[in-house]
């Protein structure tokens, strides 16, 4: 009776986890999209969702300390748990990003883009294919998904390197572009390191099921 409660209970945090990264994902793909369309209004909501997306990342640390405290959980058990803690973790830093791209939306204020995003969007829509998939692999820990996730995370590269590039053919052509160039670079970089942490995910997947920590090796930058 009590094991089965317990199982009760992880099932429960597995849910309460893909509804943390549903809203984190949501929150990023709107802080581009406020963005894109320079809605400040929009970009402020973002931010209070992050006091939220916060909030809950410490109610469910609290939920799974407990578990750890009254279950007394051994060997996979453990490793679920101790996964939990850690994708939380990474969940709330990606979360983060979503509120960087806002504050940036803010600084900029009524001033107009250097150019209409295409690409942002698209590595923004890439990362959250990512990460709503690697976590649906974690909670099913279906290991093969998850080690195939993270060879995607090159197309999120490539598509930053094309930023990249562009803006400096901007610059080039007229110096008084680096500032704008600038904010926007400082958007995608917050868009690369939020698909760099899918990998993570991915990595607490597989230690899940074998019981091995190991880092999955990726050419970058």
């Amino acid at each position: 009776m009590v094991r089965k409660i317990f199982e009760e209970e992880i099932k429960k945090l597995k849910v309460d986890i893909l509804s943390f990264g549903s809203l984190i994902e949501q929150n990023l793909l709107d802080s581009v999209n406020a963005l894109k369309f320079k809605n400040l209004e929009k970009s402020e909501k973002v931010i209070e969702v992050d006091k939220t997306i916060n909030k809950t990342r410490f109610e469910l640390e609290h939920y799974i300390m407990v578990l750890i405290a009254t279950q007394q959980p051994m060997a996979k058990d453990l490793r679920i748990l101790s996964s939990c803690l850690e994708v939380i973790s990474e969940l709330e830093r990606m979360g983060d990003y979503a509120k960087g791209i806002a504050v940036i939306n803010l600084r900029m204020g009524n001033e107009p883009l250097l150019k209409p995003l295409v690409d942002i969007p698209r590595m923004a829509e890439k990362g959250v294919s990512m990460s709503h998939r690697a976590l649906e692999a974690f909670v099913t820990e279906d290991v093969e998904t998850a080690m195939a996730i993270p060879a995607e995370d090159d197309e999120v590269d490539d598509l930053y390197l094309q930023i990249y590039r562009e803006l400096i053919t901007f610059i080039i052509s007229e110096p008084k572009n680096i500032e704008k160039a600038n904010w926007l670079l400082w958007v995608a970089h917050n868009l690369e390191r939020y698909a760099d942490r899918v990998t993570n995910i991915c990595e607490r997947t597989a230690f899940i099921v074998n019981g091995n920590l190991f880092e999955i090796q990726q050419d970058k930058l």
